[in-house]
C-alpha cells in the first residue's frame, strides 16, 4: 500500500485532505481512484490508512478507515554523524540509512571532508530532506529522520556528549575494543543502550588527532573487524551490526 508523509493540518479529524506534489501523484502517476486506500503519516509514529473519496485534479480526499502504531520504528535509537562524503555516496547514506531505521543524521565537517564550509553542505539540505522522506515512506518507516544542520567533528562530538547514551566511533587502527565488546560493555554488561551516536569518517577516514578528540568527550573507538570499509558503507555496517545485536533486526 502507498505511504505517504504529510503535514498534520491536512488531517482534520477523521477526514484527510491531500493536495500539491501528493494529490498529482496520486491522481497522476499512480491513478488512484476512489475506494482506492493508501496510508498517511503526520511523523507521529502513528499511521492512518484512508479510503478515498474523492480525486480531482488538484485535490484528493479520503476517509481514515484504520488507525494504528507504525511498526517500523527500531527501539535503539542511532544517530549517525556522517563525515561529509561526496555528493552521490552522501545521498547513499541517507537513503539506506533511513531504510535501515536510523534516526538522526548529522552532516560532519572533518579535517580530510572534501567540501569548502560548512554552508556549503548546508545549502544541499533541501535535496537531502526529499531523499530523506522518500526512503521512509517506502520502507515503512513511522517516523522521518531528522536531517541537522553541518557541524564541525569537535562540536559534533560536544553534542554527542550532551545527547547522553553510547557514542562509538569505528576506526581502522584500533584492535583492543570490538564493536560487540562496546556494546557490551556500555551497557553495563546488563540494560541494553537505549540511544548511540555512531561517528562516521569521511573519504580517507579520520585523523588520529580527531580520535583523540573523540575520545576526550567519551566516544570509544571500536574496531569492525580485519577489513577496511569504505566511508559510505562502514556507517551502514556498524548500524546494522548494532542493530541486530541489540535485537532489532529478528
Amino acid at each position: 500500500m502507498h505511504r505517504f508523509f504529510i503535514p498534520p493540518e491536512w488531517i482534520n479529524d477523521q477526514q484527510v485532505t491531500l493536495i500539491e506534489d501528493v494529490a498529482h501523484q496520486i491522481r497522476h502517476v499512480l491513478r488512484m481512484r476512489p475506494g482506492d486506500r493508501l496510508i498517511v503519516l503526520d511523523d507521529s509514529g502513528w499511521e492512518r490508512e484512508v479510503e478515498l473519496s474523492r480525486v480531482t485534479r488538484n485535490v484528493v480526499i479520503g476517509y481514515v478507515a484504520e488507525e494504528r502504531l507504525a511498526a517500523g520504528e527500531p527501539r535503539t535509537k542511532i544517530s549517525l554523524y556522517q563525515g561529509v562524503l561526496k555528493a552521490q555516496k552522501f545521498e547513499w547514506v541517507l537513503q539506506k540509512g533511513t531504510e535501515l531505521g536510523l534516526v538522526e543524521f548529522i552532516p560532519v565537517v572533518c579535517e580530510r571532508s572534501l567540501v569548502g564550509d560548512l554552508e556549503d553542505v548546508d545549502r544541499k539540505l533541501g535535496r537531502w530532506q526529499r531523499i530523506i522522506r522518500e526512503a521512509a515512506e517506502q520502507s515503512g518507516r513511522g517516523r522521518l529522520p531528522v536531517l541537522r544542520s553541518a557541524m564541525l567533528f569537535t562540536q559534533s562530538c560536544q553534542r554527542a556528549t550532551r545527547s547522553g547514551g553510547l557514542a562509538l566511533v569505528p576506526w581502522e587502527r584500533e584492535q583492543a575494543t570490538s564493536l560487540k565488546l562496546a556494546l557490551t560493555a556500555g551497557a553495563g554488561g546488563k540494560d541494553r543502550p537505549f540511544s548511540i551516536s555512531l561517528f562516521i569518517g569521511p573519504e580517507g577516514g579520520l585523523t588520529p588527532e580527531e580520535i583523540q578528540v573523540a575520545r576526550r568527550y567519551n566516544a570509544q573507538p571500536v574496531s569492525l573487524g580485519p577489513r577496511i570499509l569504505r566511508a559510505e558503507t562502514a556507517g551502514l555496517v556498524a548500524a546494522s551490526a548494532i542493530l541486530y545485536e541489540l535485537g532489532d533486526l529478528g
